[in-house]
């Protein structure tokens, strides 16, 4: 079996005392060390770009146009369908 090592290399970075305990206490909640909880979130945010639909219900969220709109009957899926006109 043919399988590729990523190389990696040693790198400093200044942070706050608070942002290091944070980082911490969420790397402990998924069972991580410290090291591969930062590489997990840096991978994420910097090859996981939202496409174009995921976008564009940000920004329909984020604007407020559905603030009028009935809300969603959750107790089921046939009832959210319903809800929803379907």
């Amino acid at each position: 079996m043919d399988m590729e090592i990523a190389l990696k290399k040693n790198q400093s970075f200044r942070l706050s005392v608070e942002l290091i305990d944070r980082l911490k206490q969420l790397a402990k909640r998924q069972n991580r060390s410290l090291n591969n909880y930062v590489e997990t979130v840096l991978l994420d945010a910097a090859y996981h770009e939202p496409n174009a639909v995921t976008l564009e219900a940000m920004e329909e969220a984020a604007s407020g146009r559905l603030r009028n709109e009935p809300a969603l009957n959750l107790s089921s899926v046939e009832a959210m369908e319903k809800s929803m006109g379907l």
